[in-house]
């Protein structure tokens, strides 16, 4: 018992510094943007004034880069009057993975997807949109949910949600005005930041937790096949804001082509139905 309490002490150390690790390789491109454009304006005085923006604006992006995250989906709290058999299952996985309860939000989005926010388990919040909860069975939703706890219990939501936050402030000054050239110069910077911070690798690892938190590696298979079904069908536009939390979800909300190509952080769904077939005991 001591042996598996000092296991999971060290992984939760590791899980600590490797989020550690990846926020500030996020945060470089931020601050070498905001020192190169002072000083492109106004030499060595104006690098100060733009690295002294920067950090001002990677600090507002990480005090409010989860509330970032879901108003660009348009999420809202959901209640369990509303959704009675949501909050149960999440209660469900929640307590087999001893975890928190998070918060549960619900984006009025047709397409299916759902993605996890936060900067710890204790802070942490579950958003599913509506065509997600009326595309999949229980048993789906089940894998789905253990998906996202997966990425709580595993900490990486910290990097993730935070790089969110910092690709939405670079990419703010592109929103209000809708100048796709001013996106064209922005969009890689924020892309950059969001590859920084989060790897294909992190999908895989949530896929495996969160089917074996679930029970269910093949219901969690079935779920991705039709999640990507639904964004096939009702793929996003991907603007500033979604394409700075698409990194987020369980599947690219966009279609894999054009501009949303710089942004693209999801494994392939071959491969992720590959391993989760593996793991339920098939072969192909």
């Amino acid at each position: 018992m001591a042996v598996r309490a000092d296991r999971r002490a060290a992984g939760l150390r590791s899980s600590r510094a490797g989020a550690a690790a990846r926020l500030a390789a996020a945060v470089l491109p931020l601050v070498a943007l905001g020192a190169g454009i002072g000083a492109a304006v106004a030499g060595g005085a104006g690098a100060i004034a733009g690295l002294a923006a920067a950090v001002v604006a990677a600090a507002v992006a990480g005090a409010y880069c989860d509330r970032l995250a879901l108003s660009a989906m348009a999420a809202r709290p959901v209640s369990e009057v509303e959704h009675p058999e949501l909050y149960r299952l999440v209660r469900e996985l929640s307590k087999g993975g001893r975890l928190p309860v998070p918060r549960l939000l619900l984006s009025p989005a047709g397409q299916p997807n759902s993605f996890a926010v936060g900067r710890n388990p204790r802070s942490a919040a579950i958003c599913c949109t509506e065509g997600l909860l009326a595309s999949l069975d229980e048993a789906e939703l089940r894998g789905v949910l253990g998906h996202e706890l997966a990425h709580v219990s595993g900490r990486d939501i910290l990097p993730a949600t935070v790089s969110a936050g910092l690709a939405t402030v670079i990419t703010y000054p592109a929103v209000p005005v809708r100048l796709l050239m001013l996106m064209l110069v922005l969009g890689p910077v924020a892309a950059l930041v969001i590859r920084l911070s989060v790897s294909r690798e992190r999908e895989y690892r949530a896929d495996a937790a969160g089917a074996l938190l679930a029970g269910d590696p093949v219901a969690l298979a079935g779920a991705l096949r039709k999640i990507e079904a639904g964004v096939a069908e009702l793929a996003l536009a991907p603007d500033a804001r979604l394409s700075s939390v698409a990194h987020l979800m369980i599947a690219s909300p966009f279609h894999p082509e054009g501009f949303a190509r710089l942004f693209a952080t999801h494994p392939p769904l071959g491969e992720r139905l590959r391993r989760l077939e593996a793991l339920a005991g098939y072969r192909r």
